[in-house]
């Protein structure tokens, strides 16, 4: 993506990416080296806290005007989110290009490590699940109950993993409340999860 352009602008990201360790000080300084050592010119680098909120991308575009105005392309060491939001911000018609390919929305342990847990789906069903999700944490998505193939208390996909329905029907039982798994959910409504959703605020 960077072969026809000399002169780069990185962004970075201060939440997720330099968690992930994929776009925070060091990363910036990491790729600045190794585009320098490629003959590129690194003409200046932000890194917003969240390159995801646009009025933190507009505050670090306008302090950068300078270095910008001398760029034939902005790096973002971010996700998707990062680098659309740059795109959306950006008054230059600066070819904006991802350094990152964003694998999912997560959670992050005490020890740094990162969990996929929600699919964002639009119908949320953790306060009948003992607040597990088996949308996301189910390989099949079940909705009323573990697949015919769980096996010891494990998934048929993956026999490290523990099947998210026998997880939901051990804490809902000692705290008496597996009665609670008799309701049959009706199937997902998908027209709530159909892309590009959004929500306007008035």
């Amino acid at each position: 993506m960077l072969q026809e352009r000399r002169c780069i602008f990185l962004i970075g990201c201060g939440e997720c990416a330099t968690q992930c360790r994929t776009g925070g000080e060091k990363e910036i300084a990491a790729m600045a080296q190794l585009l320098k050592r490629h003959g590129k010119d690194v003409v200046g680098s932000a890194i917003p806290q969240a390159p995801c909120v646009a009025a933190q991308v507009k505050k670090e575009l306008a302090k950068h005007t300078k270095a910008l105005q001398g760029a034939e392309a902005v790096l973002v060491l971010a996700c998707g989110l990062g680098v659309q939001t740059v795109k959306d911000n950006d008054r230059r018609g600066i070819a904006i290009l991802p350094a990152c390919n964003t694998l999912f929305g997560s959670s992050l342990d005490s020890k740094g490590n990162f969990y996929e847990k929600c699919s964002l789906c639009g119908e949320c069903v953790l306060g009948l699940t003992a607040a597990r999700c088996p949308v996301t944490l189910c390989p099949k998505g079940m909705l009323n109950g573990p697949c015919s193939g769980v096996n010891n208390g494990k998934c048929e996909i993956d026999n490290d993993m523990d099947c998210v329905w026998v997880l939901i029907y051990q804490e809902l039982a000692q705290k008496g409340e597996e009665g609670t798994l008799h309701k049959i959910q009706k199937p997902r409504d998908f027209k709530k999860a159909a892309k590009p959703r959004k929500l306007i605020l008035d």
